[in-house]
């Protein structure tokens, strides 16, 4: 295999890139506004609901470019690892939103300044899930080879999560944020959405500040996870970087919508972590057993389902206790 083998033309990349920008500007203008707020669960179900159907909409105009250029089998073809790719990232998602809500919680973050901190982590996130998306294709493209060590790094991850999925980190023994407290001068308490303050001539860096880097940091490490996963699925670069995108674009929304059902959704983790176990798996055994899109898609779908009902059913006790 060589070179990156990809369905996309260049102004199909340059369409889309302009689209993103687009986006985060309305999603910046609309959910939050340029005054801090708390985001309501009607905005975030209608804003969760729109990145749906944007990702829905522009699989069908996908589908029917490539059904007019390249022909119904590559349509379909193409249509079924972006739609799948797409539930995959949006599925492991939903471990960022329970990273979030430690964080938040850790540092008594108020709800109104919590939608900023999330613009600015989707944005980051972006950026390097870009990088790591064309980084990833290059490495596949030259060394096919390394598609069996991404399954290898799944398989070993999904086994650590479901190891240690009801342990909670500790955060005070957190190297990063151990450093930023012993390097960096931080204010007292937080000055609206603002990550730096000047006191007496000097700047000091608001607790807002700290949150803002763990999560740029939690996102490059969900990020080393998740794009594996979805070369498990296809290796076009562009239909990874539009699933993902889509999935990343709407994590902000989703986040707002969740946050306060996440105690329902405890045994999701060890869902995700199967997800990962089982596609690692599957690209660890490529060589031998192929599954097809459609299959893969059904399996993991099953296992959220599972997962998601386990959490409604186990926790309804608890909910009607409270």
């Amino acid at each position: 295999m060589s070179g990156l083998e990809t369905i996309a033309t260049i102004p199909m990349w340059i369409g889309f890139i302009l689209f993103v920008i687009v986006m985060l500007v309305i999603d910046m203008a609309v959910l939050g506004g340029r005054h801090a707020h708390r985001v309501s669960t009607r905005e975030a179900l209608g804003w969760s609901i729109a990145w749906f159907a944007l990702a829905l909409l522009f699989n069908l105009l996908l589908w029917w470019h490539l059904d007019g250029t390249a022909g119904r089998e590559v349509a379909n073809r193409i249509g079924l690892e972006f739609f799948s790719g797409y539930l995959i990232e949006k599925s492991l998602s939903v471990d960022n939103i329970f990273v979030f809500l430690m964080l938040f919680s850790y540092f008594a973050v108020p709800p109104e300044f919590q939608r900023r901190v999330l613009l600015y982590g989707v944005i980051g996130a972006i950026v390097m899930r870009a990088i790591m998306v064309l980084l990833g294709a290059w490495l596949i493209s030259q060394f096919s080879w390394i598609l069996y060590l991404f399954g290898a790094f799944l398989l070993v991850t999904g086994v650590k999560m479901l190891v240690f999925a009801n342990q909670k980190p500790d955060l005070d023994a957190n190297p990063l944020l151990r450093w930023m407290r012993s390097h960096i001068r931080i204010a007292d308490g937080y000055h609206g959405e603002r990550f730096f303050v000047l006191k007496n001539g000097l700047r000091f860096a608001t607790p807002l500040f700290l949150v803002l880097v763990l999560i740029e940091f939690t996102d490059l490490v969900f990020a080393v996870d998740s794009i594996p996963v979805i070369f498990a699925i296809t290796s076009d670069p562009f239909i990874v970087f539009t699933s993902n995108m889509f999935a990343i674009m709407g994590l902000r929304a989703l986040y707002f919508l969740l946050a306060d059902m996440a105690d329902r959704f405890h045994y999701m983790k060890y869902g995700l972590a199967l997800v990962l176990v089982f596609i690692g798996a599957k690209m660890i055994a490529g060589y031998w057993v192929h599954l097809s899109v459609g299959i893969s898609l059904a399996v993991v779908g099953a296992i959220l389902l599972v997962s998601v009902l386990l959490s409604l059913r186990l926790t309804a006790p608890r909910q009607r206790a409270g």
